[in-house]
């Protein structure tokens, strides 16, 4: 049986809550909003500051500069200035670091559903992991369901819904990229992609559960 679930998905897909379901029908640990609060101890950097930007910076110096070295350390005691030099590695990286090896270390301690930050790419690029043990998936829905859902469960203006699921998942795509140098949504990446409208939030995660098991 494979240990542990990575969840990939667009937007409004409803992927949270089908990885939360999955995880439940298998009686695994779930994982996701988790991993921020233990990267955020594993890095020194904020919470807040981890949630608000994780999928907004890329792997370079140029973020690090516009966004202020005081953040790039606990103290925030580093200016950047003509003699300064500049804080390394860049805030991305630090970010990105952290919750690879949270990533890791709660895969290592069993079976579990992992949603989203590159899960799929860290762990089977992990010394640590077998490849065999894990099963990617991706989801994904029509344009219209994700803007139906987004205005639904998070509560978006209809007149702001279609925009703000087109930019996130942009920036989705963008972080997958930099980091992983691969292509976010790509087939060949996933054991599983889903259209989760055709089966429902229910449906969805009762096949993963089934194949998971077989």
């Amino acid at each position: 049986m494979k240990k542990i679930i990575t969840i990939s998905r667009e937007y409004g897909s409803g992927g949270h809550t089908i990885g939360k379901l999955t995880a439940e029908k298998l009686n695994i640990p779930f994982y996701d909003k988790e991993i921020i609060d233990q990267a955020a101890q594993e890095s020194g950097l904020s919470v807040d500051f981890i949630s608000k930007n994780e999928q907004n910076i890329s792997s370079s110096w140029l973020y690090t500069l516009l966004l202020g070295a005081s953040y790039s350390s606990p103290s925030g005691g580093n200016k950047i200035g003509i003699n300064t030099q500049l804080p390394n590695p860049p805030l991305a990286d630090q970010v990105f670091n952290a919750q690879r090896k949270v990533i890791t270390e709660l895969a290592l301690k069993g079976p579990c559903v992992i949603v989203g930050r590159c899960a799929d790419y860290i762990l089977r690029n992990s010394d640590s992991i077998d490849r065999k043990d894990i099963l990617n998936v991706f989801i994904y829905a029509p344009l219209e369901d994700k803007i139906k859902r987004a205005i639904e469960e998070k509560n978006l203006d209809p007149g702001v819904a279609e925009k703000t699921v087109k930019q996130i998942d942009k920036r989705r795509a963008n972080h997958y990229n930099t980091f992983t140098e691969r292509t976010w949504g790509n087939r060949t990446h996933y054991d599983l992609l889903i259209n989760s409208s055709l089966l429902g939030m229910e449906g969805t995660a009762s096949l993963i559960a089934e194949i998971y098991k077989k």
